[in-house]
C-alpha cells in the first residue's frame, strides 16, 4: 500500500494546508449558498409537510454518490476533483468534458450568487442596485476574495471557515426560535390537503439532489489539503449529515411555523418576522448576506484549481498552471476565475441557467460513480475509503443520476451545449498537439 504521511507541499509546488475540519468547513461552504433561503418554500408548494421526509430520502440518495466520490478520492492525492477522477477512469476525452461542466456550473453559480448578494444588499441600501454602485460593490466583493486566495492558500480557507461558521449560525438561530415558537404554539396547518402523486416526489427531489450538491468542488482542492486521501471522505460525510440536519430542520419549522409556507417568497425571513418581529427578519437577511458570500469565498478557493490542473496535465494553456513563487498558489487561474464572475455578474443574470447546472452536474455524478468499479481494476491496491458492496453502490447510483436526468426539461440548454462544444475542442486541440510531438 502507498505511502500516506501528509506532507507539507504537493508535487505540483502547491502548499498543503487545508487540515480535516476545514475541508469539511470548505464542502459545507461549497453546498450550503443562497438556496436554503428560498428552497423550503418551493418544496412545501410540491409536498407540503411531506417535503420534511423528501429532504431525507434526497439525503440517502446524495449519501450513495458521496460514496462513490468519497472511495475514488481516497485513492488520489492531487488537485482536480471529478476532472482527475474521469480522467484517470475513462480517458482524456471524459476528464475534459467532466471538467469544463464543472468549471462552467460554478462559475455561472457564483455570478448568480453575487447578483442575488447586491439583490439582498438592497433592501437595507437601496442605491445599491444602481448601476454604478453595483459595478462598485461587485468590484469590491470578488476583488477582495481574489486578493485573499492570490496571497495564500491559508487565508483562503481561513475566511472560508469563518463564513461557514456565521452561515451555520445564522440558521442555527432561525431554527432554535421557530423550534421554540413551533414546541410553544400550535402548528400552522400548511397544505394539509395536498394530493400527493410521483411527478411531484420527483421534482422535489431533484431540487434536493442540487441543494445537497456542490460538494465536488472542494475536492477539487485535494492538491492543497494535508492528508487528502483520508481527509476528503471525511469532508463529505460530515458536511452530507450536517447539511441533511441543517435542511431538514429549516423545512420542519418553515411548513409548522407559516400559514402558507408554499407562497412565501423568503420563507426564513417571514419565519424570523412571525417569530421575532422586524428586528428577526433583518437579522435573517443580513445570515442570507453572509451565506452568499461565504459560497463566493468557498468556491473562489476551490474552482480555480480546476483549470491548474488542466494545464498541470497538459490539457489547457500552460499559463494556469502558473505558481506564484512566494504565496505558491495558482494565481493566474485565480485572477482569470475571478474576472470571469465579476463580469458575468455585471452583465447577466442567470436565473434561467439551472438547466446547465442539473444536467451537468448529474452527468459528471454519475461519471464518478461508474468510476469506482473501473478503478479497481486499474488500481489494484486497496482505497483508503472502501465501500462495502462497492460495484452495486456505483451501479445504484448511476441509476439515480439517470432517473433524474429524465425529469429535467432541456428547452434552455443552449449554455450546456457550448460548454460541451467547448469540451470537445478543447480536446481536440491536446489530442492534435499530442500526435505532433509524437
Amino acid at each position: 500500500m502507498p505511502e500516506t504521511v501528509p506532507e507539507t507541499t504537493s508535487s505540483e509546488g502547491l502548499v498543503r494546508a487545508i487540515g480535516r475540519w476545514s475541508m469539511a468547513a470548505l464542502t459545507v461552504n461549497c453546498i450550503i449558498g443562497s438556496g436554503v433561503f428560498g428552497l423550503p418554500s418551493v418544496l412545501a408548494n410540491l409536498l407540503g409537510r411531506a417535503s420534511i421526509a423528501a429532504v431525507v430520502l434526497a439525503a440517502f440518495a446524495v449519501a450513495v454518490i458521496m460514496g462513490c466520490f468519497a472511495e475514488v478520492a481516497s485513492r488520489l492525492a492531487h488537485t482536480g476533483g471529478p476532472y482527475l477522477y474521469a480522467q484517470e477512469a475513462f480517458g482524456r476525452f471524459m476528464g475534459i468534458q467532466v471538467a469544463w461542466l464543472v468549471w462552467f456550473v460554478r462559475l455561472t453559480a457564483c455570478a448568480a450568487n453575487a447578483n442575488l448578494f447586491v439583490t439582498y444588499l438592497g433592501e437595507f441600501w437601496p442605491q445599491s442596485t444602481r448601476p454604478a454602485m453595483k459595478l462598485a460593490i461587485l468590484t469590491l466583493l470578488i476583488g477582495i476574495l481574489a486578493a485573499i486566495n492570490f496571497r495564500g492558500v491559508k487565508g483562503g480557507t481561513h475566511v472560508s471557515t469563518s463564513f461557514t461558521v456565521a452561515k451555520l449560525a445564522s440558521l442555527v438561530f432561525v431554527i432554535l426560535a421557530g423550534g421554540f415558537y413551533l414546541l410553544t404554539h400550535h402548528p400552522a396547518p400548511a397544505n394539509v390537503g395536498l394530493n400527493l402523486g410521483a411527478s411531484q416526489w420527483a421534482r422535489a427531489i431533484v431540487l434536493l439532489i442540487f441543494a445537497y450538491g456542490g460538494f465536488e468542488a472542494a475536492l477539487i482542492s485535494a492538491g492543497e489539503a494535508k492528508d487528502p486521501r483520508r481527509d476528503l471522505p471525511f469532508g463529505l460525510f460530515a458536511a452530507l449529515i450536517t447539511c441533511a440536519v441543517i435542511y431538514g430542520l429549516i423545512q420542519w419549522v418553515v411548513v409548522g411555523v407559516l400559514p402558507d409556507p408554499a407562497h412565501s417568497e423568503r420563507p426564513l425571513a417571514d419565519v424570523a418576522r412571525i417569530v421575532l418581529g422586524s428586528g428577526g427578519a433583518a437579522l435573517t437577511a443580513v445570515g442570507a448576506l453572509l451565506s452568499i458570500y461565504g459560497y463566493l469565498s468557498g468556491n473562489i478557493l476551490a474552482t480555480p484549481r480546476i483549470t491548474f490542473a488542466l494545464a498541470e496535465r497538459g490539457d489547457f494553456p500552460s499559463v494556469f498552471a502558473l505558481v506564484h513563487p512566494r504565496f505558491r498558489t495558482p494565481y493566474f487561474s485565480i485572477l482569470v476565475f475571478a474576472l470571469l464572475v465579476w463580469l458575468l455578474a455585471l452583465f447577466g443574470s442567470f436565473a434561467g441557467n439551472a438547466t446547465l447546472s442539473a444536467g451537468s452536474r448529474l452527468f459528471y455524478y454519475g461519471v464518478v460513480c461508474a468510476s469506482v468499479p473501473v478503478l479497481r481494476k486499474k488500481r489494484p491496491e486497496r482505497a483508503l475509503f472502501q465501500l462495502r458492496g462497492g460495484t452495486l453502490i456505483s451501479i445504484i447510483g448511476v441509476l439515480i443520476c439517470t432517473g433524474l436526468l429524465t425529469q429535467i426539461e432541456y428547452n434552455k440548454s443552449l449554455i450546456l451545449l457550448v460548454a460541451v462544444a467547448v469540451a470537445f475542442f478543447n480536446w481536440l486541440a491536446v489530442r492534435k498537439r499530442t500526435i505532433t510531438q509524437i
